[in-house]
């Protein structure tokens, strides 16, 4: 009885131990997510002001023309975590890559993949799929802007300085109802009809025109990779808050299971601990009356 009490007070300070750590967990997680929820509503900020210098760009010079010519190849960047304890987070998105990214590769064409951690690029070569480049990924929201910087610039070295004769799309982890998440495809080049057509449907709302200095293919080219920075950083940043509201919902998830196995553990230790209070008691009570039968009876030769 000594024996199965020890055993599960151990257990108890065992769940206890990792009750803790998973709290601990858990509140990182929600601690975390807050700097690049700010961090993604920042860059739409951004974003908006890329937006309104191509609006003023069109404005200016007329409806965008971009020349028709076929991608060569399909690039594709993936946004994967290398933190752990969030689940097949990486697994679900390697998944939807191969499903929906390898079969609408045009023939003769490469699907060339860039992806953000080394958990992403074993998730990927798991479905066939060999990165190309690998990136380290953000250790803190200030690190996003790092991560996005060296993206653009790969894309720039692969197309020449001319990237939006590529397609390239960008595959991340994005939150859904309920507290969900589910993986996403977000086409980035080239530009699509809708796109172009919006910014030349769009009136330039001031009275005072627009106009700029810089040689026009320039200007265009700079606010194309202002975009397409501003692309991949929402990306990521959603990519890292999606993360660890993954992780936290696993470990609200584990916590509750390891309340459950504590409740019960407290259970057995109550019984146990009341059959042991029972059963010395009932030696005592035993003791006493074998000492009192044992005064009682009269001596010998009498």
């Amino acid at each position: 009885m000594t024996q199965t009490l020890e055993a599960l007070s151990r257990r108890f300070d065992t769940l206890t131990s990792i009750r803790g750590i998973v709290h601990t967990m858990k509140t990182i997680s929600a601690i975390n997510a807050v700097p690049y929820e700010r961090a993604a509503r920042s860059i739409e900020a951004y974003h908006h002001t890329v937006r309104s210098g191509l609006r003023a760009f069109v404005a200016r010079t007329g409806p965008i023309t971009l020349p028709k010519a076929e991608p060569v190849d399909s690039i594709v960047v993936v946004f994967g975590s290398d933190h752990g304890l969030c689940g097949n987070y990486n697994e679900l998105l390697a998944e939807k890559v191969q499903a929906e990214l390898v079969p609408t590769t045009a023939e003769g064409a490469a699907l060339r993949v860039l992806c953000v951690g080394a958990r992403m690029h074993d998730a990927l070569a798991g479905q066939g799929l060999g990165p190309e480049s690998v990136f380290l990924p953000p250790a803190s929201a200030e690190g996003i802007g790092r991560l996005a910087g060296s993206i653009v610039t790969r894309l720039d070295d692969i197309g020449h300085g001319e990237p939006y004769h590529r397609k390239v799309t960008l595959a991340f982890t994005r939150r859904a109802g309920r507290g969900q998440h589910e993986p996403a495809l977000l086409p980035l080049l080239p530009l699509g009809q809708a796109f172009l057509e919006g910014l030349a449907d769009r009136p330039w709302k001031s009275r005072s025109l627009p106009d700029y200095s810089m040689p026009t293919h320039e200007l265009f080219a700079a606010l194309l990779r202002s975009h397409i920075f501003a692309s991949v950083f929402r990306a990521s940043a959603e990519a890292m808050v999606t993360e660890n509201a993954a992780r936290l919902a696993l470990m609200q998830q584990a916590e509750r299971s390891v309340d459950e196995r504590l409740d019960e553990v407290k259970g057995q230790l109550r019984t146990v601990r009341q059959d042991d209070i029972t059963t010395e008691l009932l030696d005592v009570i035993i003791g006493f009356e074998a000492l009192r039968n044992s005064s009682r009876k009269p001596p010998r030769g009498t």
